[in-house]
């Protein structure tokens, strides 16, 4: 079965990570995707490695935090395609500051992308799908949405309030059969996250230490990640909307009241 057949998706950040494993796997549920990410060497590989012949991507450059840019992108897979059904909101950038020392242009970027950019993105998929009266919006959130620890200033205040915007957006496009919802990822096996272990004193127990703090005694990967976004994109999710969904094997649950 496929999930997305013929479906137009629109994936932000897609060049990497969980980006990327969103692309494979709306390409995989028979989807039309195209991938929007700010580095264009990363962007062309991705596409082409991933396309095929009868499932190619398009790789549009384009900076989220700019309205110009997002106007442009969203301009071309409408001359390409006549319409967008997905918008997976997925580009955004870790932050971790202390809030006495925190520049104000450093708090506008961390939340240009981490928030901006995902209502631009909305702003300028909407009025086609209101205009067609069905839709998907996915927002990429993160457990630290509702769950955080200390040091993560303002990753967790800009995700809070991405969850926030799918709450508003989902009421608002619901009598227009639209569905707006986020995904939230914990600890997700990436390039990132690889790279923060290899960076610790002791690599190997600082893994084993987050392993130890998740029920599953795992992490999850970002083919996992993807597996949801294609499930809350389609229409087998018609019935969900404002919905905030951890993927984070366990983590959270042991810390609910």
């Amino acid at each position: 079965m496929s999930r997305l057949a013929q479906k137009v998706v629109v994936v932000t950040g897609g060049a990497r990570g969980i980006g990327r494993a969103v692309v494979e796997k709306c390409l995989a549920e028979g989807a039309v995707v195209a991938c929007l990410d700010r580095d264009a060497a990363a962007g062309t590989l991705t596409a082409s490695q991933l396309s095929t012949p009868q499932h190619p991507v398009a790789f549009i450059q384009a900076d989220i935090t700019r309205e110009a840019d997002v106007m442009r992108a969203m301009g071309d897979v409408l001359d390409r395609h006549g319409r967008i059904d997905v918008l997976v909101n997925n580009a955004g950038v870790n932050a971790y500051f202390d809030a006495t020392t925190m520049t104000e242009a450093e708090w506008d970027s961390v939340f240009a992308v981490d928030l901006k950019g995902a209502w631009l993105c909305a702003k300028h998929a909407l009025p086609g799908m209101r205009a067609r009266r069905a839709g998907s919006i996915v927002n990429i959130a993160s457990i630290h949405a509702t769950l955080t620890i200390a040091g993560m200033f303002p990753y967790a205040a800009a995700k809070s309030g991405l969850v926030g915007l799918t709450r508003s957006l989902a009421l608002d496009c619901a009598p227009l059969g639209i569905r707006v919802n986020a995904v939230s990822p914990g600890w997700t096996r990436t390039d990132l996250v690889d790279e923060w272990f290899s960076q610790q004193p002791d690599p190997a127990a600082a893994e084993a230490s987050v392993m130890r703090a998740h029920p599953m005694r795992r992490i999850a990967t970002p083919a996992e990640v993807a597996n949801l976004v294609a499930f809350v994109a389609s229409d087998e999710a018609s019935a969900i909307t404002g919905a905030s969904l951890a993927v984070d094997c366990g983590l959270g649950v042991q810390f609910a009241t």
